[in-house]
């Protein structure tokens, strides 16, 4: 009776919830993306449940500072450190704004956190510039660190990502965000909502640019955002979804919430193929 039972709900739902994706193959056919390149990596496997042109080369903006972050952890540098944001922290090239006004102290730990949760560029300049030997080192530590991890198409020039010199693929990213991954510091700081400084004048609280990380509906082990103009809005993620571990990379996308809607129709896409391969089992 409860199998009976069972097989009709089953029914319905397949017909009402999941016939349109009946017979098709997890590809961009399948799956509308606002997004020019995208890829899901499932971790587990390596299977790659989804790809959209992951091979292009494209300026990858902020999503630079999850190689800066782990240059500045790769050396052990002292988090606790004072480090001050100076006028060559500032950005000339965008004119990008910071609430980081020139003179701040904080610490490297701080510089850090705002660099990856709220992609502060002054923060992420001044971590390079404080590093031992200095800038121009610095970068050469982060190219080091794409080659040692096999990132061939990814190539660095500064520690912000303002520059479209900065480029990478959706598939050297997946890559990239399995290796940050790994980091705890990474982790924590890309996926928490807010942290507050003492400012100059009055304590200043930052909050993180991925507005999933707020969200019941997600669960985030790993965030990171970037835009400029050459790049589009980007995003990647570390997330569980459909019980499945995934890293998630979507480039130059559209519009201020396409990637977020992207990640949204993924999740879903996702969720239903999940429950047709339930249903299907059912009715097997």
């Amino acid at each position: 009776m409860r199998t009976g039972l069972g097989r009709r709900v089953a029914a319905i739902v397949f017909v009402l919830v999941l016939s349109p994706l009946y017979g098709k193959t997890p590809s961009h056919k399948s799956l509308d993306l606002r997004s020019s390149s995208a890829l899901v990596l499932d971790q587990q496997t390596g299977e790659m449940i989804f790809q959209k042109h992951p091979e292009n080369v494209l300026p990858i903006a902020s999503i630079t500072k999850l190689t800066t972050a782990m240059v500045i952890l790769d050396a052990q540098l002292n988090l606790d450190e004072a480090i001050t944001i100076e006028q060559e922290d500032v950005d000339v090239l965008r004119h990008s704004k910071s609430r980081l006004p020139v003179g701040t102290q904080l610490s490297r730990g701080e510089a850090l956190q705002l660099a990856l949760m709220s992609s502060e560029n002054r923060a992420a300049h001044a971590l390079g510039r404080t590093y031992p030997q200095g800038l121009g080192s610095f970068i050469a530590a982060m190219n080091a660190k794409t080659q040692s991890l096999g990132l061939k198409e990814t190539h660095f020039v500064d520690p912000t990502g303002l520059s479209n010199e900065n480029v990478s693929s959706a598939k050297d990213l997946a890559r990239m965000v399995e290796a940050a991954y790994q980091y705890p510091q990474i982790r924590d700081f890309t996926t928490s909502d807010e942290a507050t400084i003492s400012g100059k004048r009055r304590p200043i609280t930052f909050h993180n640019t991925n507005r999933l990380v707020r969200s019941p509906q997600w669960q985030i082990g790993l965030s990171k955002t970037g835009f400029i103009d050459e790049a589009g809005r980007c995003l990647v993620m570390q997330a569980s979804v459909a019980q499945r571990s995934v890293v998630i990379v979507l480039l130059d996308s559209v519009g201020k919430l396409t990637r977020f809607g992207d990640a949204n129709r993924i999740k879903q896409w996702m969720e239903g193929m999940a429950l047709l391969a339930t249903v299907q089992k059912i009715n097997h």
